[in-house]
């Protein structure tokens, strides 16, 4: 379907409303609102994700392609959900996308896929060691707070739950793509560890202690 937007700005949002998808007129503050804006907010971080990827396509090697493409595919999918987001549930038009089981699948096969890549974890990670797996993390981050207020909304509103599931799915896509692009780059994985830093802290100094009173 062709869209055209011919003017940017409106002025009809100067009075803290705006319009879903068939005009109905919400506070810009609204739950609704803060869903589709954080979608919003998590498709920016993919495209900087996107935006750095060719500096990377030799260590990618062959699956370069598939990578960029499931990006890019991830990119149109928040679009979508955006858009269902704003739609209210008492207004549809016609070619109007909801997401479904489909979209989550696919989410999963990738994800079963990179996993047999990659080794269990022995420790929770940290976001960074590259470039693209620190903007992994913040995109996964983000795709938990969007999941987060879409509940809020569904407490308040009506909304398709499979929607919600792929936002689910979604952040824990990018956990997993972190560590493989991690894998696959050869960088190195930021991994906790707060108790043992302690645990060896605790035994320096006890050690020092003995030796004093020798």
């Amino acid at each position: 379907m062709a869209i055209r937007l011919t003017k940017i700005y409106t002025r009809t949002g100067d009075k803290g409303m705006t319009a879903l998808v068939g005009g109905k007129r919400v506070p810009k503050e609204s739950a609704r609102l803060e869903a589709y804006g954080t979608i919003d907010e998590l498709n920016a971080i993919i495209g900087i994700v996107r935006t750095y990827l060719p500096e990377y396509r030799t260590k990618f090697g062959d699956d370069f392609e598939s990578y960029s493409e499931s990006l890019r595919r991830i990119q149109n999918e928040l679009f979508d959900v955006g858009s269902e987001l704003a739609t209210p549930a008492d207004f549809s038009y016609p070619q109007m996308h909801k997401m479904g089981a489909g979209e989550v699948k696919k989410l999963e096969a990738e994800m079963d896929a990179m996993e047999k890549e990659i080794e269990p974890l022995k420790s929770f990670t940290l976001p960074g060691g590259g470039v693209l797996n620190a903007f992994l993390h913040q995109a996964r981050t983000v795709c938990r707070r969007a999941e987060r207020v879409c509940w809020r909304l569904k407490r308040e509103e009506d909304i398709n739950e499979q929607l919600i599931i792929y936002v689910n799915r979604l952040s824990d896509h990018l956990f997993v793509q972190s560590r493989w692009v991690a894998k696959r780059l050869g960088e190195p994985e930021f991994l906790w560890d707060r108790a043992l830093r302690i645990e060896e802290d605790e035994h320096a100094a006890r050690a020092s202690k003995r030796k004093s009173k020798s």
